[in-house]
C-alpha cells in the first residue's frame, strides 16, 4: 500500500510517496503556496505534485486550519489575497468554508483521502499512544493537535486564541516574529509559551515541530521533544492505522 502524503502549508506545499514502513519511494517536491488560492487552484497544486510522483493507493492531505471529519471549518491563510497576514477576500473565505475537501479531493484524485489539519497528521508519526500527547508546530503560524492514548482528540485551533493584546498565539509564535526577533530571542519566546501553557494541557508529553522548530536554540523541558519537519509527510501513511475518531 503506497500513500501519497502532501503537507500543505502557508508558505509551501510538499509531497512524497511512501510506502506501507513510511519509508519515503521519491525525493520531496516542494511547490510554493500560491495567491490567490481558491479551493480548485488548491486542487490544482495537489495533482502537479501527484503527477511527479510514482503511483501511489491513497492520498493523506494535512492543512492548517479546522478540518472535521474531512470537511474544512476554517483554514488561515489561503482565504487571504497575498498570502498569511495579508488582506482576507471574503468570496475567498466563503469558498474555504465548509468545502468538503475529502469529498473534493477523492474525486481529483479517483483515490481514497483522508484530510485532517496538519499538525494532526504530523503527530501520528511520532506520538507513542502512552498518554495524553499534544503536538504543537512552528511554521508560518501556530498548530496544534493532541492525542489521548494514541486516539485523535477533537481539534483546538489554539492559534486563534489570544496571547497578548493585539496578538493570538500563531502572530505571537509565528514565522514573521522568528523574522523580526531573531531566532535567540524567538527561541525565549517560545520558552515562555511552552511554560504559560504546560499547566493548560498537563501533557505527558510535547512534541514540537514544523519548519521553524529547527531554529529553536534552548531547551524546552524533559517533557518536550524536537521532532524533524518531514514528519509531516511521514505521518501520512500512520493516519490510516489510528483511531481518528474525532
Amino acid at each position: 500500500m503506497r500513500t501519497l502524503g502532501l503537507d500543505c502549508g502557508g508558505s509551501g506545499i510538499k509531497g512524497s510517496v511512501l510506502d506501507a514502513d513510511g519509508q519515503l519511494l521519491a525525493e520531496r517536491v516542494r511547490i510554493k503556496t500560491p495567491y490567490p488560492l481558491p479551493p480548485e487552484r488548491f486542487i490544482g497544486v495537489l495533482l502537479e505534485i501527484a503527477d511527479a510522483m510514482p503511483d501511489f493507493d491513497r492520498v493523506t492531505v494535512g492543512m492548517p486550519g479546522m478540518i472535521r471529519h474531512g470537511v474544512v471549518v476554517v483554514t488561515p491563510h489561503y482565504p487571504n489575497l497575498r498570502g498569511p497576514y495579508t488582506e482576507k477576500d471574503p468570496d475567498l473565505d466563503a469558498a474555504w468554508r465548509g468545502w468538503d475537501a475529502t469529498a473534493a479531493l477523492e474525486v481529483a484524485f479517483g483515490k481514497p483521502v483522508r484530510v485532517l489539519n496538519d499538525a494532526e497528521v504530523q503527530g501520528a508519526a511520532v506520538i507513542t499512544r502512552h498518554g495524553l500527547e499534544v503536538v504543537f508546530t512552528l511554521g508560518t503560524g501556530l498548530g496544534c493537535a493532541m492525542y489521548d492514548n494514541g486516539a485523535l482528540a477533537p481539534h483546538l485551533e489554539l492559534s486563534h486564541a489570544p496571547v497578548r493584546k493585539g496578538s493570538t498565539y500563531d502572530t505571537w509564535m509565528g514565522k514573521a516574529q522568528l523574522k523580526r526577533l531573531g531566532p535567540h530571542r524567538w527561541s525565549k519566546r517560545i520558552v515562555a509559551t511552552v511554560d504559560g501553557l504546560r499547566p493548560v494541557f498537563r501533557w505527558d508529553h510535547l512534541y514540537v515541530g514544523g519548519g521553524n522548530a529547527k531554529k529553536l536554540t534552548e531547551f524546552l523541558g524533559e517533557d518536550v521533544t524536537i521532532v524533524p519537519n518531514v514528519a509531516g509527510i511521514l505521518g501520512s501513511v500512520r493516519v490510516w492505522d489510528l483511531d481518528m475518531a474525532r
